[in-house]
């Protein structure tokens, strides 16, 4: 390792404690990093502070060492239950990992108690916890910390309990705006003191983070710490260590590229990003299968309850590969990732940042591959002007073994293979569709049958965006996918007993009056009145002017003429009967026998 460093610890302008100095020590961290020699010195003399570094330059110690730090200072010292720091992180990878490197240094100072607050876990545990054990830290996600301040009920007082706040720290101020967390965030302002340091730390700066920097900080003074050796001019947000590269190949040709290159570099350790949770899942099993010898772990946004232990499992290995989302791409520290591998782009640019930071930390080394199709190859100048990030090209692997056929394989044995198989072609294309940068990842120039050949689909799923398509370049599986089974006999056998279900539902629904479908029997009924109103309106208007109590009238004439012709009455009868019906005696003059017979 090359260290990136600002001096030894002891040359800061504030002296440490010496049992900070000691974990330092035993962490093997004798000297600091840029971004740490620029903030602890500020934050330890009471300065608010808004921090941009590159990804993987040591931002957590740069704010863990200064809370501790004020914290010993204080002239009062916490009790129990006061809360002398919080720290805010958007993932729950990121807090388990701040809480672990926070502990290192707590277990020193037995007078400060720390908790972790993330999701994936019983809230009135939590809530125990704190009871039992105080948090003079905090280390939380913004749902679950903004959760905590409503359980008054339970008998936490949160909302006193912060009276005492001293530090405030957002980390990956950034990615905490992205994800949705500003309602959040926001109330949680609303409880802490204003009298407080507050410190903001991410790899990019944008305009939210900067309305948040004016709405939370007082007074702050921005630290921006850039790569050496890059041009004032053009800052690159990439560590120099970090070699980037970029491979142009077609849909169908993407998976087998992927697998040689796993099967080729088995003793190192990788990350794999995937644009959405159905294609890690999907893609997770197919690696499992396809690349042996090697621990294949997969891990995304939707896992509720496994994600801390896979990510911790994870951390241990010596080489492996971690199949994820973008719930991997910030601040998460990996110890010896070799090579952060993108199977699909992200969704936005500044992501593109994050991803590859995951590797070439803290002056280790490190490497990056992002595969495109050749419709998006224009974003590797787009990455360059917009991001800093100059890339690469990795030449196409020679010598590939086709494998998509053994994929369709698993998928004609196993229902669950098939089934994800679309779900991930399906959720892949509508991420597409949201792409941010949709200039050049455009949906209308996507080859569709290239694309599902690459995630070896049996056949095209429905869905909107191919409706009214033709694809004569693929060529469907001549099976009936409804037959597929499932390799697990429990869920086959609830398949089958959901298709009988249904089966009998249709025998006992046939020849019943059919209504329209997906349609409320309340509505279908007041579209029928609507409809019977209009007919009526209708006729009215079109009918003759005659009234209803002339209609009545007319009738009566037609059953007088009637009894005329049948001869049960004369002629002067009709005529007088005709002269009593009422009203309608100049219209029946008009009339005539003969026009009221033509009326018959």
């Amino acid at each position: 390792m090359e260290h990136v460093t600002e001096g030894s610890w002891e040359s800061l302008p504030v002296s440490l404690h010496p049992r900070v100095l000691g974990a330092l020590r035993e962490l093997g961290f004798p000297y600091m990093t840029p971004v740490q020699s620029a903030t602890i010195p500020l934050f330890m003399r009471n300065k608010d502070v808004a921090a941009e570094a590159v990804t993987g330059s040591g931002k957590t110690l740069a704010f863990v060492i200064p809370i501790l730090e004020i914290l010993l200072r204080r002239e009062e010292k916490l009790k129990k239950s006061q809360v002398g720091a919080i720290i805010i992180t958007p993932t729950r990878e990121l807090a388990v990992q701040i809480d672990e490197v926070l502990s290192h240094f707590t277990k020193h100072f037995p007078q400060f108690s720390q908790i972790l607050w993330i999701g994936g876990r019983n809230p009135g545990e939590d809530v125990e916890r704190f009871k039992q054990q105080g948090g003079n830290i905090i280390v939380a996600t913004p749902g679950r910390l903004e959760d905590m301040f409503r359980r008054k009920a339970e008998g936490l007082d949160l909302a006193s309990c912060v009276r005492s706040l001293d530090v405030l720290v957002l980390d990956e101020a950034d990615r905490l705006l992205d994800m949705g967390f500003e309602a959040s965030i926001n109330t949680i302002l609303e409880f802490l003191p204003k009298q407080r340091r507050t410190g903001l730390f991410s790899a990019t700066q944008t305009q939210e983070v900067e309305n948040l920097v004016r709405a939370g900080l007082r007074n702050p003074v921005r630290v921006s710490v850039k790569e050496k050796g890059v041009a004032a001019s053009s800052v690159q947000k990439t560590p120099s260590r970090l070699e980037n590269y970029y491979m142009v190949c077609k849909a169908d040709e993407k998976f087998n590229q992927l697998v040689h290159f796993l099967r080729n570099h088995k003793e190192e350790k990788h990350l794999v990003f995937f644009s959405t949770c159905a294609c890690v899942e999907y893609y997770g099993k197919a690696l499992e299968a396809l690349v042996k010898g090697v621990k294949i772990m997969c891990i995304h946004g939707k896992m509720k309850y496994k994600r801390n232990k896979i990510f911790m499992e994870f951390r241990k290995l010596q080489s492996g590969i971690l199949v994820c989302t973008d719930v991997m791409a910030r601040g998460i520290d990996i110890p010896e990732v070799n090579w952060v591998l993108q199977y699909d782009p992200p969704s936005n640019a500044s992501a593109f940042v994050h991803r590859c930071g995951r590797t070439a930390r803290i002056g280790h080394g490190g490497s990056a591959l992002v595969f495109l199709l050749p419709m998006e190859e224009s974003y590797i100048n787009f990455l360059a002007i917009n991001q800093k990030c100059p890339l690469q090209e990795m030449k196409l692997q020679r010598n590939t073994a086709d494998l998509l056929p053994k994929l369709k394989s698993m998928a004609l044995a196993d229902r669950a293979v098939f089934e994800k198989g679309m779900k991930a072609f399906v959720s892949y294309v509508q991420a597409y569709a949201k792409h941010e940068c949709n200039l050049i990842f455009r949906l209308k120039d996507l080859d569709f049958a290239s694309l599902a050949q690459g995630f070896a689909l049996l056949r095209m799923p429905k869905m909107p965006e191919l409706r009214g398509k033709q694809f004569p370049d693929f060529v469907p599986v001549d099976v009936n996918t409804d037959t597929i089974p499932f390799k697990d006999k429990i869920r086959e056998k609830q398949r089958q007993k959901l298709l009988e279900q249904q089966r009998r539902e249709k025998t006992e629904n046939e020849g019943r009056r059919k209504f329209i479908k997906n349609k409320a029997w309340s509505k279908q009924k007041a579209k029928k009145e609507k409809k019977k109103k209009m007919n009526e309106k209708r006729k009215r208007e079109e009918g003759s002017d005659i009234e209803d109590e002339d209609m009545e009238e007319l009738l009566n004439d037609t059953r007088l003429l009637k009894k005329l012709k049948k001869g049960k009455i004369t002629e002067e009868e009709f005529e007088k009967g005709l002269l009593t019906t009422g009203k309608r005696t100049i219209k029946t003059v008009d009339l005539g026998i003969s026009d009221l017979e033509d009326d018959c």
